[in-house]
């Protein structure tokens, strides 16, 4: 199937998220409230996270295997990435967009996050983990890189007990708006 990358861009660009319903069939959504991933002292874990940080059971790559994170993401009873949105996300990462934050054991993929990069703004679309704090590691070292780029926010989308213990907060739609404007305007880069 062919995809316009660039319209599936724009739509990202507007505020709007891909996401495949219970039968794979693929629309836009959107939300009057988002979730963001502080970038700043906001930012918290547990205090077990930093003993196994500490410990650097993990090493950290970006892409090293961006289909793996993918698939992994996908991998679960109910998922919105259908086997067309993960054709979507692989065309978006070949265009440069789309990217896998991973942690790896040796040369054993332990977790990662799928996001999207468009100007200053990551937008997470997934995370997964297949060793015991795979994907917590890869959220701690993915906000110290967004962080380091100067990206405006990260977007976690839709709150949940995992994003909260991070201290993930709520954005109204006016606000994300404005921050979405502001982070169009840079050119930051995760690699």
């Amino acid at each position: 199937m062919q995809y316009d990358i660039a319209a599936i861009v724009e739509g990202y660009a507007q505020g709007y998220f891909l996401m495949a319903d219970e039968r794979d069939r693929l629309s836009w959504y959107g939300s009057r409230d988002r979730t963001f991933i502080p970038l700043d002292e906001r930012f918290r874990y547990p205090k077990s996270l930093q003993r196994v940080l500490n410990q650097e059971r993990f090493t950290v790559a970006i892409n090293r295997d961006f289909e793996a994170v993918v698939a992994g993401c996908a991998d679960r009873e109910t998922t919105w990435i259908s086997p067309e949105l993960q054709e979507i996300y692989s065309l978006l990462y070949q265009k440069g967009y789309a990217y896998s934050f991973e942690t790896w054991q040796g040369d054993e993929l332990a977790g990662g996050i799928l996001g999207i990069v468009i100007g200053g703004a990551f937008i997470g679309e997934s995370m997964f983990y297949r060793i015991t704090e795979g994907s917590k590691v890869a959220m701690v070292k993915l906000v110290e890189r967004l962080r380091q780029r100067q990206f405006v926010f990260f977007d976690g989308q839709m709150m949940n007990p995992n994003l909260e213990r991070f201290g993930a907060y709520r954005v109204g739609d006016k606000e994300y708006q404005a921050l979405l404007k502001e982070a169009l305007q840079r050119r930051c880069n995760l690699v």
